[in-house]
């Protein structure tokens, strides 16, 4: 495949955060598996997300789990610290199945941002092989994520964006709902290669978890909106 191909065959990358209730991250992998989709799920090494029964199931069902990372924040800003709790962590993780890939945590209430362990460590020492917001070249991959519980969601988020979305937007890439998304890709207005993420608890089929989740993440996003406004 020549470079020019590359940019131009379509391709999706479907990534999972898994940052709370592993139980809708497990209807998804079920439900993508039936479609014969895989998708990467990252789980974070805290109670609400690491569910070892439910890590085995994903992977058993031929998806990529990864470890979703925020040590610098849980060691408050100790580098070395920090880097020794992601070791731990990856070590169990792999215990249970193969991880080669990894992504942040964004920790939103935080001041640390926990990508600053790689500018002293590398993850590749460790045998993982990608992080995205390192590894993925977003001149050439759309990136879509459900941050926030919204499509256009960059506007609150504190650490999940990139800096072409600018260029995005000016090329009339933003969408509102998931119908709009639907509707540019039958009219072939979608880019040929995205990474779309999904956070797996913010959605649910049944209407009192869907109306909580959409009440929570509406209060989350204000507070987003004021720590930007610090920033």
């Amino acid at each position: 495949m020549t470079s020019s191909q590359a940019f131009t065959t379509k391709q999706i990358i479907l990534r999972h955060d898994v940052d709370l209730l592993p139980q809708n991250s497990l209807a998804t992998a079920k439900l993508e598996h039936e479609l014969g989709i895989k998708g990467s799920y990252y789980f974070r090494a805290v109670p609400q997300s690491w569910d070892e029964q439910i890590i085995r199931e994903i992977a058993a069902l031929g998806h990529e789990v990864g470890y979703h990372y925020e040590n610098l924040t849980i060691c408050n800003g100790n580098i070395e610290e920090a880097y020794t709790d992601f070791t731990v962590n990856l070590y169990r993780l792999r215990q249970l199945t193969n991880v080669t890939t990894i992504c942040m945590h964004g920790s939103p209430t935080s001041r640390y941002d926990s990508k600053d362990i790689w500018k002293h460590y590398s993850y590749r020492d460790l045998g993982i092989i990608g992080e995205p917001y390192f590894d993925m070249d977003f001149d050439h991959f759309f990136y879509l994520t459900d941050t926030g519980r919204r499509w256009d969601g960059w506007r609150t988020s504190v650490r999940d964006r990139v800096p072409q979305q600018e260029r995005w937007i000016k090329e009339g890439l933003v969408f509102k709902t998931t119908s709009n998304i639907i509707k540019a890709a039958h009219s072939g207005k979608l880019p040929p290669q995205i990474m779309i993420t999904v956070h797996p608890q913010s959605w649910s089929s049944s209407a009192v978890p869907w109306l909580k989740e959409l009440v929570l993440q509406n209060v989350k996003n204000l507070v987003k909106r004021v720590i930007i406004g610090f920033r």
